[in-house]
């Protein structure tokens, strides 16, 4: 039996994300999945909880679609530009219909690390000046069983389903990055299901050359989706660079609803993938954010040294 996990991104959402699920879409400011995102709002899923430390314009986008009943997060905005209108529309004033649950980055990362360690808990020096434990009553205070004071405490966080996006993968999932990590790590590894979205496929042996660029093995990965551009307009280290006019175009957009509402249908949900996507972008808005020369790293030579 073949041992391929690839499939395409329609797929792999319409079997592995389930309504009511705990969606953790992650990647810090580097490699966001928007193309998951878009296909999650494509297919209508309802009730999610979103996780993502430092939501930004994706999960702006995908609670505007009406994806979402609850966010888990830290530090929540348009980064560079401001804030995330579509949230704010439905967490402030009297008709609020998003729960949220908030952390200190370090409190997301530490949720994650627990949950993919199996912990009950991870303890955390952090919060002793801050109000978030009043404003979220699972950040708790506990005695250390070593009888050296007190610390905090936050519960394991287990997605039912963890999206990374990657420069590469192998057909059974074995994932590598380079270039600014957040926690993808941890967060698939606490997940039920993953799956890796990436901008190109490579053959076992490239995997096995550079072994120490893996941060995610195939071992815990359900689907494989080859999707270029897939992080626009996030950034890719080493395929294309941020977008920093869509982030300050969605700052408009976002502020109107009806605005909103139309850029959905037109880039999502009259889009049948990301292909289409990529073409509707054009080719000279997508060739603008290409490196402008190679960057090389050192060669590692992991043989016998002579």
């Amino acid at each position: 039996m073949s041992s391929s996990k690839v499939a395409t991104m329609r797929d792999a959402v319409g079997a592995l994300v389930r309504d009511g699920d705990t969606v953790a879409i992650e990647g810090f400011t580097h490699l966001i999945s928007f193309a998951a995102g878009h296909e999650i709002i494509r297919q209508r899923r309802r009730d999610l909880v979103l996780a993502r430390m430092t939501p930004d314009v994706i999960y702006d986008q995908m609670v505007a679609a009406g994806v979402a009943r609850k966010l888990i997060f830290s530090w929540l905005g348009n980064p560079g530009v401001g804030g995330l209108h579509a949230i704010r529309r439905v967490t402030e004033g009297a008709d609020t219909s998003l729960e949220l649950e908030e952390y200190s980055h370090f409190g997301m990362v530490a949720r994650y690390a627990a949950g993919a360690a199996n912990l009950p808990f991870m303890p955390l020096r952090s919060y002793f000046e801050t109000d978030l434990p009043v404003a979220n009553p699972l950040i708790r205070l506990i005695e250390s069983p070593y009888g050296d004071g007190t610390v905090y405490a936050v519960p394991p966080l287990k997605p039912d389903v963890t999206v990374i996006h990657a420069q590469r993968a192998d057909a059974a999932g074995n994932t590598q990055v380079w270039g600014l990590l957040g926690c993808q790590k941890e967060a698939a590894f606490a997940a039920d299901r993953v799956i890796v979205v990436v901008e190109e496929l490579v053959d076992e042996a490239v995997i096995r050359a550079d072994p120490n660029r893996t941060i995610v093995p195939g071992i815990v990965v359900d689907a494989v989706v080859v999707e270029p551009w897939g992080a626009h307009p996030s950034y890719v280290q080493g395929r294309y660079d941020r977008d920093n006019r869509f982030y300050r175009d969605w700052d408009a957009i976002s502020r109107d609803p009806a605005a909103t509402d139309q850029w959905l249908r037109d880039w999502v949900y009259d889009l049948d993938g990301r292909a289409a996507y990529a073409e509707k972008l054009g080719d000279e808005r997508l060739r603008a954010l290409l490196p402008s020369g190679p960057a090389p790293s050192g060669v590692v030579d992991y043989g016998e040294y002579r």
